[in-house]
Parts: C-alpha cells; structure tokens; sequence
C-alpha cells in the first residue's frame, strides 16, 4: 500500500515538473509564426483559400488561421492538425461583403502559441453601373505585399454566364477600372486577381450588374404628413413596387408661399420612404414632395403632396374654438377627422367630424367635470379613405392646449319643495376638484349638511326633517386641479313654496 502511493506522488511530481517546464520553455523560446503567403477568394464558391510556409520552429503540432480586425484576431472554427499542412480552404459569407483580414499561429503542446503572422487580407470587387453615361466601374481594395509583391491587377469579366476572360490589366497602384461599352440587358460579372511575384496569384470576390435601364416608379404615393410623440413631423412614401429605383430625395416648403427646397436624401427600403422632420415648426403648414432620381441623379417621378396639420384654439366665454386646415393632398380623399381630448388622464376620442368641416367648437360645460390636469389639450386626426394604391393614410396635428376654467358658481336661493324644480342645492365648479368641503349649519352654527364629495347636494332637511323658511350659512373650501387652495362662505334662503 504504502509503495503504490509513493508511485502515485512521483508519477504527479513528474507531471507537474514537466507541464512547469514546458510553461517556462513556452515563455522563453515560444514557436515562431508561420509566413502567410497567399489569402484569395474563390469566385465560384466564395470559400477562401490559404497558403504559408512552415514554421522553422521544432515540434508544431497544428496551425491556426485568425480572422484579424483592429489589432484582435478571432480564430477560425477549425484547427488544422497536421504540423506538414501548408494550405487550407474556408467557408464564409464574409467575402461576399467585405475585405476581410487573417493571420495565422502555430501551436506547440501542451498550450505553446506562436506570435500572429503577417497579415493579408483577401480581395472586395464591387461593380457599379451608369446608365446614363453607359459605364461600368469596377473598383477593390489594394492587396498586402507583405509577403508577395504584387505586380499588376489583371480584371477578369463574364458575360452571361460565359467563362470568364481577362478584360485588360491595370497597374498595382490602381484600384479602379471603368469600362465604357456593353451590351444592354446583360449581366456581366467581375473578378479582380493580383498577380503576385514568382507567378502566383490572389482572387477577389464575383462582382455582378445587369446592364440594362432602370424602370422608374409609375406612381410615388404621399401617404402621409404627420406630428408624432416627440412634436416633430413623420412623413412616409409608398413607392411604385415594379420601381427599380431606390434612390429619391425629399423636398419641402414651409407656407403658402415658399419655395421647394431639397431637406434630404433617402434610399427606399422595400418599396417605403420613412423620414422625420427633427426641424420643422409643427404650427406652420409644412408642404412635401418625393422625388425618384436616376442614375443621372435627374428627378424623373415625383409624388403628390403631403402636410401637416395645424389646429389652434380661441376660446369665447365657455365655448372652445377649434379650427385646423383641411389635408388636400391625399391622393384619395379624406373619410373624416376625430377630436382627441386629454383631460388629464390621456387622449381619448371626443367627437367624429365631418371630412367638409375644419372647425369645431366645444361647450367648456360638457367636459368641466372631466377635467383632472392643469391643462386640457387637443388634436386632430384626418383619415384617408379610397386611396388607388391601397394606402390608407392617417396624419395627426398638432396638440394645443388651454388651462381649465377654474369658476366657481354658489347659488343663494333654493326651493326645496318637490315640484322638481330647484329642489336640490350645491355649488356649481367647472373641474374636478381635488379636496372638496362644504358645510352649511344654521344661524346658531348647528350643522345642517356636511360633505367631501362635490357630486352630493342638499335636499334642504337634517336627519330627513324639512327646514324652516329662512336663511342658513355655508362654508365651502375646494382644491382646484391646479393646485390653488380656495375659502368661500356664504348665505344660502331656504323658501318652502307650495
């Protein structure tokens, strides 16, 4: 027993002096990095191929390939085990997109990394076309002579299909070559190869175009001008689906009388232009138009126009005058306007207004009760109906507001008799008020009624016993939705007609 533990304890001394020693050895004379010759893209597959000499370092076990950005290299899914392998091949998506840069490490065991490599990156062609000037541009970015020097960029083309043929070669300095004659309605494909010292070479990504003209939009729909949450005016366009144009800027005057003038420029995404108006005045009427614009940057298809809607507000003893301007520029017509109001506890739909009207005007009386905040606020709605493309439009105004009528109306005569008319006494407020208190006593200062609850009224009798004709006393204090604190007292006659 006693000698299998001591084989035990040797055997993890050994261990712990030769992993220790490989550690000090990793620290003091670490593999060296291998030399990445070649990273080039295969045009049919996308997949990325690699080369690079071995390591001149003893006892490599495998290789590892880094993708490499800003100084941080993330490796690859695979490590190649095999300390002979001089090459291998990557599936990625990324070089469809972009230039994308690698290096490469060798390990030793247990866990010896070499140093990153030089870096290469592999070739991005892209391919744009001018139809208006009837040229093709064919552009990439420069290979690393880090480890091969390159000699010149030879530019490969393809047309429909066909093999693929050198077009003509450029000097290692250029990156960009125009061609100035196609055919029309054709698709014709790039590839871009550097030609590199000792007749190797590196092969970029497959650009492609199609030579024909761009089909402009048949119709660019203004569905709607409107005042979002933030006050700033969303706008929003429905482009022609068939519309092979995507670029469009946007145009806006400010008034009757102003002039168009270019706000901005935006690319269509799935056939919609969405665009906010971080500028705009939303009490000023604010007219837009889009326009499609060619490869030429000539506007060819413009929309209808949108605004926005501006309400305002005057008041006139208890009534509240509301006024807006009609939306005109749908290209269906407007089905009706709504009358949102928020009393102090959200917007809620008030009223459904006729699509002919752009004035409203509403009794204070109808909604004094309601009324919680320190202000009331308004806006308008306007929906479209009958729109060709199938677009229902909806833009919303601006929000006005008013400060609540804070009146107070005590009645000093009342005839609690029971002809219906009269019957019942309580002061008359035109909010909600936040603490109530009325009493009302008699001359001796004995209570008649008392209450918090500004719905309750007095029928003129304590404990169910009708009072005597005369005159009592009451104390009201109230605290208005604003916050003001008010005292009143008075005389209240009783008159008992029959």
């Amino acid at each position: 027993m006693k000698k299998w533990r001591i084989n035990i304890i040797l055997a993890l001394f050994i261990f712990w002096s030769y992993s220790a020693y490989s550690q000090i050895d990793c620290e003091n004379n670490p593999p060296l990095p291998p030399l990445l010759i070649s990273v080039s893209v295969q045009p049919a597959t996308g997949k990325t191929e690699f080369t690079w000499s071995l390591s001149p370092s003893s006892d490599i076990a495998a290789y590892v390939l880094y993708s490499y950005e800003n100084g941080d290299g993330m490796s690859l899914p695979d490590t190649i085990w095999n300390p002979s392998a001089t090459s291998y091949t990557y599936t990625s998506t990324v070089t469809k997109y972009k230039s994308a840069s690698y290096v490469i490490a060798a390990i030793r065991l247990p866990r010896c990394t070499s140093i990153f490599s030089n870096v290469l990156n592999t070739i991005f062609t892209k391919a744009e076309i001018d139809t208006c000037n009837k040229k093709i541009t064919v552009s990439w970015n420069s290979y690393s002579s880090s480890s091969k020097k390159v000699i010149d960029y030879s530019i490969l083309s393809s047309v429909n299909g066909g093999n693929f043929m050198e077009a003509v070669k450029v000097n290692s300095d250029v990156n960009s070559y125009t061609i100035n004659d196609f055919t029309t309605d054709a698709e014709y494909c790039f590839v871009v190869r550097a030609n590199l010292e000792g007749g190797t070479f590196s092969t970029s990504n497959k650009a492609c175009v199609l030579t024909k003209m761009q089909r402009p939009p048949q119709w660019i729909n203004a569905d709607y001008a409107t005042v979002n949450s933030d006050n700033k005016i969303s706008l929003s366009f429905t482009i022609d689906p068939l519309s092979e144009i995507t670029h469009f800027i946007l145009e806006k005057k400010s008034g009757i009388s102003g002039a168009f003038k270019e706000t901005a420029q935006s690319v269509s995404v799935n056939g919609s232009v969405l665009f906010t108006d971080n500028q705009a005045d939303v009490n000023v009427k604010n007219f837009y138009r889009l326009s499609a614009m060619n490869s030429c940057n000539i506007p060819i298809s413009v929309s209808n126009l949108s605004s926005n809607i501006v309400l305002s507000l005057t008041r006139t003893g208890n009534d509240l005058n509301l006024s807006w301007n009609s939306y005109k520029e749908w290209s269906g017509m407007v089905s009706s306007y709504r009358l949102f109001i928020n009393t102090g506890k959200g917007f809620v739909e008030n009223a459904v207004i006729q699509s002919t009207d752009t004035v409203f005007t509403l009794d204070y009386y109808e909604i004094m009760y309601e009324v919680t905040g320190n202000e009331v606020c308004f806006y308008i709605s306007a929906t479209e109906t009958s729109n060709p493309f199938g677009v229902t439009g909806l833009s919303l105004s601006s929000v006005i507001c008013t400060v609540p009528s804070e009146i107070i109306t005590v009645p000093n005569v009342f005839t609690p008799n029971n002809d219906l008319l009269n019957d019942l006494f309580r002061p008359v407020i035109s909010f909600t008020p936040i603490e109530y208190h009325l009493i009302i006593s008699d001359r001796q200062g004995n209570i008649l009624f008392e209450t918090r609850d500004y719905h309750a009224e007095w029928d003129g009798s304590k404990n169910g016993n009708p009072q005597p004709q005369g005159v009592c006393l009451w104390f009201l204090k109230v605290t208005t939705p604003s916050g003001k604190s008010i005292t009143k007292t008075g005389t209240l006659t009783i008159i008992n007609k029959r």
